[in-house]
């Protein structure tokens, strides 16, 4: 009787183990995280509303793409007016990596027939906007054909610098980044080119300083299309203090 009760308590502390190591010499296979932008949700694009298409591409700056963002975005929270669809476009679905650090998945890809018609672009600034960018003649191409039918072109910090090389501020007073104004009047010499001031709008194209002031543009293009009250309610729900009066820009008129 004592040998089967030492029996029994050898197996009760060697079976255990021998579990727990057949457990680690044997782990489960690991559960692979898909990486297909499939699973993304994809944007729906409301009826009767402005599309304001976001370009980006990898070393996108985030305030000059997320401020004129959030500002437009938050047009569908207004009562009784056009809002506006938001979206970001690129030459490819795959993630763009963000100067900082963000990874963002683009919504729709320019360089595919199906991307929707887009009445406002706007072209936040780039690590690249100064150099090879500028020699990506489909991301040129892409915003010349949309500067065609869209109502307005903006641009924030160096985005300027995609505007002039694909020939749209030829016949325009613009501004750029101020770090970067000399190099724009350098590369652009036979541009008209303005500083000291946060935005010029010439006709259907606003150029900014960008940065933080980049809130301030869009801020404007929204009072441009809805008015001071709502530019105001807008600014107010992002706790920014709006008063066009106070803003350096320059408006051409024509």
């Amino acid at each position: 009787m004592k040998s089967i009760n030492r029996l029994y308590f050898f197996y009760s502390l060697i079976l255990p183990i021998a579990f727990a190591i057949g457990s680690c010499a044997d782990p489960a296979p690991p559960v692979k995280q898909s990486t297909s932008t499939t699973n993304a949700t994809p944007v729906v694009l409301e009826p009767n509303r402005y599309n304001v298409g976001f370009l980006i591409m990898d070393g996108v700056y985030n305030t000059e793409l997320t401020a004129p963002f959030d500002i437009f975005q938050h047009t569908i929270f207004r009562e009784g007016i056009k809002a506006m669809n938001t979206f970001t476009v690129a030459n490819t679905l795959e993630p763009i990596l963000t100067f900082e650090g963000m990874r963002i998945l683009p919504d729709f890809n320019y360089l595919d027939p199906d991307c929707p018609k887009i009445d406002i672009l706007v072209v936040p600034s780039a690590e690249h906007h100064l150099d090879t960018d500028l020699e990506d003649e489909a991301m040129l191409d892409f915003v010349r054909q949309t500067a065609k039918d869209a109502q307005y072109i903006t641009s924030h910090c160096d985005g300027a610098f995609v505007l002039a090389k694909a020939g749209l501020l030829d016949n325009a007073v613009s501004t750029t980044f101020p770090s970067d104004v000399d190099a724009y009047k350098e590369m652009f010499p036979d541009l008209d080119v303005r500083e000291g001031i946060l935005f010029v709008h010439d006709g259907k194209y606003i150029t900014s300083a960008g940065g933080a002031k980049s809130f301030e543009a869009a801020l404007y293009l929204s009072e441009v299309l809805y008015g001071d009250s709502i530019a105001r309610s807008l600014a107010k729900g992002l706790v920014i203090d709006w008063d066009l009066d106070q803003v350096p820009h320059l408006r051409i008129k024509k």
